[in-house]
Parts: structure tokens; C-alpha cells; sequence
């Protein structure tokens, strides 16, 4: 499974971004996908999953500003961000889960969010 993630970039406090990520290879074993970030200085954490159901689960820190939705079809999952806080600075990265929970990782993308 490769993972392709899109969509970062400076925006100032209160924007919005949007994230995506395309999976492609065996993404019909994918189970859930989901996002990681890392700020600058920190250690990577978890921000959210969607299952291949739909089910979402949300970190506390972006519950009610972030959501989760995926494309099936596509073999997609979009991030929305809305409420960006100077803290949500970091580098998102995209994963994906199989049946056999093994993890794939995409290459990060930079969200820079300007007081």
C-alpha cells in the first residue's frame, strides 16, 4: 500500500485546510486510515482514524474542529480543519491499517497555522 497525502500549507488562525490522502496498491485490505502530526520538536501523535465502515474516532485536542472523511471508490480519506490554532502546527502524515494490522505510512505534509 502507498500513501499519498496532499493539502498542507500556511494559514492564519480561525482557516481552514483540507488534507488528503489517496492510497493506492492493496488498499482493499485497508481497514482504517487516519493521521498522525508531529510539531516541530515533539514526538509523533495520533489525531484521528475512520474505519473502512465510516466509524470515527477523534483525539480530544481537534474533537469538534477536525473531520474525518473517506471515499471508499477512491481509496481516499480528507481531513478537514476548520478553527486552526498556531498549536496545530505540524507535519500531518497519513497511515493506513490492514486486516492483519499492519501499518503503511505516507510521506508528511507541512500545516503552518500564523497567529
Amino acid at each position: 500500500v502507498q500513501l499519498q497525502a496532499s493539502g498542507g500549507g500556511l494559514v492564519q488562525a480561525g482557516g481552514s485546510l483540507r488534507l488528503s490522502c489517496a492510497a493506492s496498491g492493496s488498499s482493499f485490505s485497508i481497514s482504517r486510515m487516519g493521521w498522525y502530526l508531529q510539531a516541530p520538536g515533539k514526538q509523533r501523535e495520533w489525531v484521528v482514524f475512520i474505519t473502512h465502515g465510516g466509524d470515527t474516532v477523534y483525539a480530544d485536542s481537534v474533537k469538534g474542529r477536525f473531520t474525518i472523511s473517506r471515499d471508499n471508490a477512491k481509496s481516499t480519506v480528507y481531513l478537514q480543519m476548520n478553527s486552526l490554532k498556531p498549536e496545530d502546527t505540524a507535519v500531518y502524515y497519513c497511515y493506513a491499517e490492514n486486516f492483519r494490522h499492519l501499518s503503511y505510512w505516507g510521506k508528511g505534509t507541512l500545516v503552518t497555522v500564523s497567529s
